[in-house]
């Protein structure tokens, strides 16, 4: 936890911007895997943590705007619990620690809601995400399953993404952190990335980086000789000489701010000349896309220039020719990057993503796109300072898409098709790093990570 001055000016501003009615926040429950009591790794809901810094189960939070009180609803550990978990603080003790001095037994909160509704007043609450908080919603909001979403407090949201998307100074020193130990599971990876060598066991050593560091994944780890396909998380495959690894990892620290960094280095050492030379095409568009962070630039404007660098030298090794503004306008370049260039980052490894991209990512004169590639672009609208966002542009070569698009004449004025069988089993380069909006331009966060060809066949086993 921060200070309670911190949560305590987050919840004030939070008031300030929602103006009146009350805010129900809920916390995140235990949840089971195989049997009820054989537990996944809690993690709190962000937007709770956010504003109360308690990382408990089972807790909600309400705010009543109008007679500006505000109350923790759970219940206390009783001896049956602390027969196996220990004594551990009390409610009440970890709500006076974010000035919050009201705390009440869950019991009491339906009928509080119940009152509440009743006098005509809002009820703001976030779309759930976890189907317990939609049961409870159900019940103590009179609410039917399928109108929960669509209730849920538009002006909530725009508040809470309005204040998460400003990262304070003392947020961006927990995010480095986590980035720091992320880089140090970067630099494990290439170091493992050995002929003979399971994905699996060098994922398994990246989680235990980031577990010895007090935290945990911040999302599963993609780490695969399959690089062309976007979320392909570690499996069996056996490493073998020649082949690109790609690493896509970060880690959650005890704060839960996290870190996200992927590289792409070589099975054995030594990249081929022609590994080189697409790494290389990657490299330029990130560097080219990370000097035009800025605030008042749209991202969408990045994502596009990123699009055009990457296109620029596809044409230069014979896979793409034509105009490069107008085969990015068209959309010939997602044959090989289907996705979008980067998103917010901070509590979650996708920040708020939960509270939908439309609000995240996007403003009510800023619309999403629905063509392929664009449609996966999570942060469109223009960078602000104080944002975090990630850069991470890639290559994919996906014999699949590949084969499809051959099949239909697609973009022929664009892409060399006879070029592509070079490829077929060629996978996937991605470069990512994380980078703070100033007020000037952009840094890159987190200790320095080997990033050039040179620099990362320096590192590899």
């Amino acid at each position: 936890m921060f200070n309670k001055e911190t949560y305590i000016k987050r919840r004030n501003e939070l008031k300030r911007l929602v103006k009146e009615g009350i805010i129900l926040l809920a916390g995140n429950e235990e949840s089971s895997m195989n049997y009820k009591d054989n537990l996944y790794h809690f993690r709190q809901d962000s937007s709770f943590l956010y504003y109360t810094g308690i990382n408990r189960p089972s807790l909600f939070f309400v705010i009543d705007i109008d007679s500006n009180t505000e109350t923790i609803f759970g219940n206390e550990a009783t001896i049956d619990d602390i027969v196996w978990t220990g004594v551990v603080q009390t409610v009440k003790e970890q709500a006076e620690q974010s000035g919050i001095t009201n705390v009440a037994a869950i019991e009491k909160l339906p009928a509080l809601l119940h009152r509440n509704i009743d006098a005509g007043r809002s009820i703001h609450y976030l779309q759930p995400y976890r189907p317990e908080a939609a049961i409870k919603l159900n019940e103590w909001l009179k609410i039917p399953f399928g109108e929960i979403d669509n209730k849920a407090s538009v002006t909530l949201i725009k508040a809470i993404v309005k204040q998460r998307s400003i990262k304070t100074g003392e947020e961006i020193a927990e995010i480095e952190k986590a980035i720091n130990v992320t880089a140090d599971m970067q630099v494990k990876a290439m170091q493992l990335s050995c002929e003979g060598i399971p994905e699996y066991q060098v994922a398994g050593q990246l989680e235990g980086l980031a577990k010895s560091a007090g935290g945990n994944l911040s999302f599963p780890t993609i780490l695969t000789t399959q690089g062309q396909y976007l979320h392909n998380h570690a499996g069996n495959n056996i490493l073998k000489n020649g082949q690109l690894l790609l690493c896509d990892c970060g880690a959650e620290l005890q704060s839960h701010y996290a870190g996200d960094l992927t590289r792409t280095s070589p099975v054995g050492g030594r990249f081929s000349s022609l590994q080189k030379d697409v790494y290389n095409i990657v490299l330029n568009a990130q560097e080219a896309a990370l000097a035009a962070l800025k605030p008042g630039t749209r991202f969408l404007d990045i994502h596009l220039l990123a699009c055009e660098k990457l296109a620029e030298g596809l044409k230069l090794i014979g896979l793409m020719k034509g105009d490069v503004k107008e085969a990015v306008a068209t959309g010939a370049h997602t044959l090989f990057f289907q996705c979008g260039l980067g998103h917010m980052m901070g509590l979650d490894v996708h920040d708020m993503e939960n509270l939908g991209e439309q609000y995240v990512g996007y403003t009510d004169d800023l619309k999403k796109s629905t063509a392929f590639g664009l449609k996966s672009l999570r942060l469109a609208k223009a960078l602000e300072e104080g944002f975090v966002v990630t850069i991470e542009p890639g290559l994919y070569f996906i014999p699949e898409l590949m084969d499809l698009w051959k099949a239909e004449n697609k973009h022929t004025a664009f892409i060399n098709y006879d070029k592509l069988d070079a490829f077929r089993n060629f996978g996937g380069i991605r470069i990512e790093d994380d980078a703070f909006i100033t007020a000037g331009g952009s840094r890159i966060l987190g200790k320095p990570l080997a990033k050039t060809t040179q620099q990362i066949e320096a590192l590899c086993g």
